[in-house]
């Protein structure tokens, strides 16, 4: 089991990690394997609590070893220790203990994290991690695992939400002109002095003109009276990230204000259509296909050009997708997002998005920042 972080005013559960090792050894068989090297660090974490930048644990039927460099000596005892996770370390290259523990075990068959080795790699892990092993490319095997949250997780999840609807309710109001930077900044600083160990990923501001383009880069744009201020934001807590976008228009009336209200008023429906349509058992395509023709409706299809959300944890793109090309069904215990938008070139954009937990019966919002969208 885990040690709770510290985060001010909020008491996170335990983890139970060896439970994950314990559903990880139980897809060797349907998967030809005896033993799985994993090499994604995200991976890493989340089965033996590890956080270095560079390992390899090793699970096989009835032992695990974590094999890291001298840098992390220290830090991956202690790390593992704290998980609860009955496991080896060892410090050393995988290529200078990788024989030995192969003999060591018996191992015939090695599974590795394809999706996480370079072509070299591959070649290495065939010629001299394991030499009297067949090696044999997996995909998504510990990634499959962790898209159901445990109640840890989810309690991650919403404390880092938490902190950034906090931070967002602070900073909402000092809109109007303050450059998007500088906006930037001043979120991701009150996430950490609130207790986050980092954004969940690089905060996106984008006032005006500047909306339109989903994954812009703040810039030095001044905030006017009038711009859509498209907010795109997160915060980290543990490892496990939080996603949330709200959008504003900056108050007082102009010639775009008309189709700005507009705008904001279809994004909010289709948004709430999405997070209705969520339930454990439904096709996450129809909580796109839900969301998408609100938007189409009001005659801007083509003008909402991504997919209504994804999965969301220890990474903020998990592979679930809520898109009209997946073919995944949602569970009780997947945490998604629901973010519709519309884009409009020369005008500005406007996208709603928050991070849900899928139930049996429905969804709870784990973000709640619920602020006007007019603000001065």
């Amino acid at each position: 089991m885990t040690t709770p972080v510290a985060i001010p005013g909020v008491e996170l559960p335990e983890m139970d990690r060896a439970a994950r090792i314990r559903a990880l050894r139980s897809r060797f068989d349907d998967l030809g394997i005896d033993s799985l090297a994993v090499t994604k660090q995200v991976n890493l974490r989340w089965l033996c609590g590890f956080t270095g930048s560079a390992g390899m644990l090793l699970v096989t039927a009835d032992g695990v070893v974590l094999v890291t460099d001298g840098r992390y000596e220290t830090q991956a005892g202690a790390q593992v220790s704290a998980a609860g996770v009955d496991a080896e370390v060892r410090i050393a290259s995988v290529a200078a203990v990788g024989p030995e523990l192969g003999r060591r075990y018996g191992l015939s068959r090695v599974g590795v994290e394809a999706e996480s080795l370079s072509w070299a790699d591959a070649e290495v892990a065939r010629g001299s991690w394991f030499p009297e092993a067949e090696i044999v490319a997996t995909r998504g095997t510990v990634e499959a695992l962790r898209e159901i949250k445990d109640p840890g997780e989810v309690a991650r999840i919403e404390a880092a939400a938490g902190i950034a609807d906090r931070a967002l309710a602070e900073v909402a109001p000092t809109l109007r002109g303050r450059t998007e930077v500088e906006v930037a900044v001043d979120l991701e600083a009150r996430m950490r002095t609130a207790g986050a160990e980092s954004p969940a990923f690089d905060t996106i501001v984008a006032s005006g003109p500047n909306g339109a383009l989903p994954h812009h880069r703040p810039s030095s744009r001044r905030i006017e009276v009038g711009d859509l201020v498209v907010i795109d934001m997160g915060a980290t807590v543990d490892g496990y990230r939080s996603d949330m976008t709200r959008t504003f228009l900056i108050g007082g009336r102009g010639p775009g204000t008309a189709t700005a209200e507009r705008m904001l008023e279809v994004v909010s429906a289709a948004q709430q259509a999405g997070v209705d349509a969520v339930a454990a058992g439904i096709a996450s395509r129809d909580v796109d296909a839900a969301a998408r023709r609100v938007i189409a409706d009001a005659g801007w299809a083509d003008a909402f050009v991504h997919p209504t959300g994804h999965g969301v944890g220890l990474e903020i793109h998990e592979r679930l997708r809520v898109a009209a090309t997946s073919d995944a069904t949602l569970a009780a215990g997947h945490v998604v997002t629901v973010e519709p938008g519309v884009y409009l070139p020369g005008i500005g954009g406007v996208r709603i998005e928050d991070t849900v937990e899928v139930a049996a019966d429905g969804c709870r919002r784990l973000t709640r920042t619920s602020l006007p969208a007019t603000i001065g």
